[in-house]
């Protein structure tokens, strides 16, 4: 019996060591800067490098491919939680064939910024790059919020405004809580997580266009999640659901079509 409660007692203390780790370190599994993935890519695109302020001291180095400020619509781009600027170069390629100006910013703490990443901190990104684009001459009624993975829960963050042209959707989730869930099936996630960009709250706010793209064979954010916010968001919606598509959505000719077609609607 003593060896039963020692047992016992071990495996509490490296559950609370587990917990005690997760929430101090919780960020840290969440974003991941350094980590660079789709290296190599040709830019084939005109761009300006650009530093928006955020904050004292704080930068945000960022992208923007000028076109015409005034006919046409302007995409601003929200990455996802890994990675540098040049890991979208395959994504702007594709991207840049359309009519559109382009703004892709790179958080605090990426691609070399200072500040950490945070839910907070990266809203505030977020409005003070919508406000560049603001003194630039561009009305948030030209504005198309773009977000991809986790930046679509800032997009989704920004979109409640109903005050831009409209939203688009890459591989989106429900919620960090419920992402977290799948993988940490044994932690109280509920009490533990402090960044929980919770979208699925939120989408029913959301009362400009919305276009919600996603892969099937998603291996890091269910395809359901994708689903979900569909289903629950308001019309008009739209939707691209891929068969063959993981997280990182191939840039084809078939989801290049949607993006058009999405961009065409009279918003």
């Amino acid at each position: 019996m003593k060896y039963f409660y020692i047992a016992i007692t071990s495996i509490f203390l490296a559950y609370i060591i587990v917990l005690l780790f997760t929430y101090f370190y919780q960020r840290n599994l969440l974003y991941h800067p350094s980590e660079n993935n789709y290296q190599g890519d040709n830019i084939n695109f005109n761009y300006q490098e650009i530093f928006i302020d955020v904050e004292e001291n704080i930068k945000l180095k960022s992208w923007f491919i000028k076109k015409d400020l005034k006919n046409l619509k302007t995409i601003i781009f929200f990455h996802g939680n890994a990675g540098d600027l040049t890991n979208r170069i395959h994504k702007l390629n594709e991207l840049n064939k359309l009519d559109v100006n382009i703004l892709i910013i790179s958080w605090r703490g990426f691609s070399g910024n200072l500040g950490k990443p945070t839910e907070k901190n990266l809203y505030q990104d977020a409005k003070k790059s919508v406000e560049w684009l603001n003194k630039s001459g561009i009305e948030k009624k030209n504005i198309i919020l773009y977000g991809e993975s986790l930046g679509t829960g800032v997009a989704t963050e920004l979109g409640q405004e109903n005050s831009f042209a409209g939203i688009i959707l890459e591989s989106p989730f429900t919620s960090i809580a419920n992402a977290a869930k799948i993988y940490y099936p044994y932690l109280p996630i509920d009490l533990l997580i402090k960044d929980r960009y919770d979208s699925i709250k939120k989408i029913k706010n959301i009362k400009i266009p919305i276009l919600v793209m996603h892969g099937k064979k998603d291996d890091v954010v269910p395809f359901k999640m994708g689903v979900e916010l569909f289903e629950m968001a308001n019309q008009p919606k739209y939707s691209y659901f891929s068969e063959n598509d993981d997280h990182m959505m191939e840039f084809n000719d078939q989801l290049m079509n949607y993006l058009k077609k999405f961009l065409v609607f009279d918003t």
